[in-house]
């Protein structure tokens, strides 16, 4: 069965500072050139209870959608709770330290280092996740990988 048929949940998480914004927004954009309904919830757009309002928007996105969540979801107790909603992939966003810490710094609004730190080292690798090194794969690499992964 491919994405045509169903609607998939796509989490995108990792550190900060990996890319997994960047990969959500051109994802979204591929996705949508293919005429299907696509959603996108970012984790920044939320200051509290971050992924129990995350996973309230998913919960209400219409099922022929494709929904991309681009959150850290470092840890697992988030990565179960979603996969309750149904037919949910995993794409783990990943960049060296020093990597994520530069890019960080290069952000209109970039979070203290030591949560960049704290989300690295406590980082819990989801199962069965497609994995992206953003030092070794560009973004549009990493699309069509993703892409790639939901038509298999």
């Amino acid at each position: 069965m491919t994405t045509r048929d169903r609607g998939v949940i796509l989490l995108i998480c990792g550190p900060p500072g990996a890319g997994k914004t960047t990969i959500a927004a051109r994802l979204r954009r591929r996705l949508e050139s293919r005429d299907r309904p696509v959603r996108l919830h970012h984790s920044d757009d939320f200051s509290s209870r971050t992924y129990e309002q995350l996973y309230e928007r998913v919960s209400d996105d219409p099922a022929d959608a494709i929904t991309i969540v681009d959150g850290t979801f470092y840890q697992r107790e988030w990565q179960v709770q979603f996969e309750t909603l149904g037919t949910v992939r995993f794409v783990h966003v990943t960049a060296s330290l020093e990597t994520c810490l530069e890019r960080n710094r290069s952000r209109s609004d970039p979070i203290e280092e030591q949560g960049v730190h704290v989300v690295y080292r406590e980082f819990d690798d989801p199962e069965d996740a497609l994995e992206i090194d953003t030092d070794a794969c560009g973004v549009e690499a990493a699309v069509d990988r993703i892409v790639a992964s939901l038509d298999a």
